[in-house]
C-alpha cells in the first residue's frame, strides 16, 4: 500500500497506460482522480468503490486542466501525485507537409498539456509540502523512425520540460520525472490510423506480432509495465530521484539489432573471413 492516504491525478486515465496506472494507484491505497475526454472514465469510477473519481478533461483546454487539479484538491483535501499522461498520435504529416494548425494541435495535446498540468498542480503540491509529478514521454524522443515527426518532437520537449520543472520546483520538495515507453500495446496505434471494428482487431494482432520481435525482450510491452515504472517514480522509493527519465522499452534502444539478435549479422560479421 505505497500510496495509502494519498491523492493522485491521472490524465488519459480511461484507457491504455493511464487506465493501468489508475488501477495500480487505487489498488495500492490512493484516491485517484481520473481525467479523460472519454466518458468511459465514469464507469471506471462507479466500479471502483469510491477509490476513483472521474472528471471529464480535455487537456488541450487550460480551464479543464486547472479544473481537474482543483477538483482533486477540493474532493480529497490535497494533491500528492500527478501523472501527465493523456495523449494520442497527433498529426502524421512529415515536416515538409505539415500545416501550422496540425503542428499546433499536436503540441497542445502532447507538450503544452504537460506544462499546464505541472503549472496548475504546483500550487496544490506546494500546499501539501511536496509531491511527485510523472510525465509520459516516449522512445521517439531519442531517435527518428519510431513515431510521426510532431509526436516525436513533442515527446522530446516533455523530457527537457521535465528537467527544467524539476529544477524550478525542487525548492518546494516537488519531484518531477518522466517515463519513456517503448512498443506498448495500447489503442494509440490504431487510433492514429483511424481504425475501428474488425480492421482495428486485425491491426492490433499484427502490431502484437511485430512488437515481439522489435526489441531484445521478446514480447509486447503492456500498459502494466509502464504503470509499474510510474508507480516507482511516484513513490517514496524514488525520493532521491528527480529530473530524469526512466526508459521502459524492452531494450529497444540499447543498440542496433545485430548487437542483440544473433540471427542479424553486423559489420564485423560480414567482414570476417569465412571458413
Amino acid at each position: 500500500m505505497r500510496f495509502a492516504g494519498k491523492t493522485a491525478v491521472v490524465t488519459g486515465g480511461a484507457s491504455g497506460i493511464g487506465r493501468a496506472t489508475v488501477d495500480l494507484f487505487a489498488a495500492e491505497g490512493a484516491t485517484v482522480i481520473l481525467g479523460d475526454i472519454d466518458d468511459a472514465g465514469s464507469a471506471i469510477a462507479e466500479a471502483s468503490e469510491s477509490r476513483v473519481l472521474f472528471r471529464r478533461c480535455d487537456v488541450r483546454e487550460e480551464a479543464d486542466i486547472k479544473g481537474l487539479m482543483d477538483f482533486a484538491a477540493e474532493k480529497t483535501g490535497g494533491l500528492d501525485i500527478v501523472f501527465n499522461n493523456a495523449g494520442a498520435g497527433g498529426a502524421r504529416a512529415k515536416i515538409d507537409e505539415i500545416t501550422a494548425a496540425e503542428w499546433d494541435d499536436t503540441m497542445a495535446l502532447l507538450l503544452r498539456s504537460v506544462a499546464l498540468g505541472i503549472r496548475h498542480a504546483a500550487p496544490h503540491l506546494k500546499a501539501r509540502g511536496g509531491g511527485a509529478i510523472v510525465n509520459t514521454s516516449s522512445v521517439s524522443a531519442f531517435h527518428s523512425g519510431y513515431a510521426p515527426t510532431t509526436y516525436s518532437v513533442a515527446k522530446a520537449g516533455v523530457l527537457h520540460l521535465t528537467k527544467i520543472a524539476a529544477a524550478d520546483l525542487a525548492q518546494y520538495r516537488i519531484r518531477v520525472n518522466a517515463v519513456a515507453p517503448g512498443f506498448i500495446l495500447t489503442n494509440i496505434f490504431t487510433g492514429t490510423l483511424g481504425l475501428s471494428g474488425e480492421d482495428k482487431a486485425k491491426a492490433d494482432a499484427m502490431i502484437g506480432q511485430m512488437s515481439m520481435h522489435a526489441q531484445p525482450v521478446a514480447r509486447s510491452g503492456s500498459p502494466r509495465d509502464i504503470a509499474e515504472a510510474v508507480a516507482y517514480l511516484a513513490s517514496d522509493a524514488a525520493a532521491f530521484v528527480t529530473g530524469t527519465d526512466l526508459l521502459v522499452d524492452g531494450g529497444m534502444l540499447i543498440g542496433p539489432r545485430h548487437s542483440w539478435d544473433p540471427a542479424t549479422p553486423g559489420m564485423f560479421d560480414l567482414l570476417a573471413p569465412q571458413p
